[in-house]
């Protein structure tokens, strides 16, 4: 599809989100497509690592909003759960590169990932209280542990964008490069390793995530449980009425 690019070279499968015209917003569509990606990447043996990335001025604005309220709710399986669970247990090594506006999930995936090189210009935030939801893709879990309580509690509490400086301090990301190098760098980056034995890069990743795994998928489900029921509450519908409507949520009339 369109929206998300696949390319396979030389032991490295790209993704990259392509709808710069929507901020790189994800639809249902591109979750699936990502899916099947990651399990595709993960049974082929000529795939040794994937590279997730975007634009050098945006990586992605989170959920595209009218394809989310338009979702299929009664799918007990819908595309961004699989994803989320692709993302989760994928057992090769897994690259970002970062540029521009990393909003929601656009953040969050990245716990998934192993390195993450961003732009200076790279700019996270997970802005679910905002939107009168709360956190998903396990990060709920995983930012106190990369971040620290009380940085991860600022970050997913405030929904305010950090910078890339930051980022790189708490371990979000590996390196900040000019934009017009992040994606060459993951590019470099990843050649590298699928230029390593396969089994010792898997061995070494599945170690390193040892007891983790299922921790985080049981995390994912809380935070889906919790997600749905707040999709329903009067504080969720006036936030993404009011983003529609192109105007400031009012919370204090509920």
């Amino acid at each position: 599809m369109q929206d998300l690019l696949i390319h396979n070279a030389d032991g490295v499968m790209t993704l990259t989100l392509n709808r710069p015209e929507k901020k790189n917003s994800f639809t249902q569509a591109m979750y699936g497509a990502a899916a099947d990606a990651l399990l595709q990447a993960t049974d082929d043996p000529g795939v040794h690592v994937v590279v997730i990335q975007g634009h050098e001025t945006i990586f992605s604005a989170g959920n595209d909003i009218t394809d989310f309220l338009n979702r299929d709710t009664s799918n007990p399986n819908p595309p961004v759960a699989r994803f989320l669970r692709g993302l989760t247990v994928f057992p090769k090594p897994l690259i970002a590169s970062v540029c521009g506006p990393a909003v929601g999930i656009g953040t969050t995936l990245l716990f998934h990932c192993d390195l993450v090189y961003a732009g200076d210009n790279a700019a996270f935030s997970m802005p679910f209280v905002n939107l009168g939801l709360c956190a998903e893709a396990g990060s709920s879990l995983l930012a106190p542990r990369m971040m620290g309580y009380h940085r991860a509690a600022e970050a997913l509490l405030m929904g305010d964008p950090f910078m890339a400086e930051a980022a790189l301090e708490v371990g979000l990301v590996n390196r900040i490069v000019p934009p017009s190098e992040a994606n060459h760098l993951a590019q470099s980056q990843a050649r590298k390793l699928a230029a390593k034995p396969l089994p010792a890069l898997m061995a070494t990743k599945r170690l390193m995530k040892q007891g983790q795994t299922d921790e985080v998928l049981a995390q994912i489900n809380e935070e889906s449980k919790s997600f749905g029921q707040l999709m329903q509450s009067p504080h969720a519908k006036e936030a993404f009425t009011a983003f529609l409507e192109k105007r400031k949520p009012d919370f204090a009339k509920l």
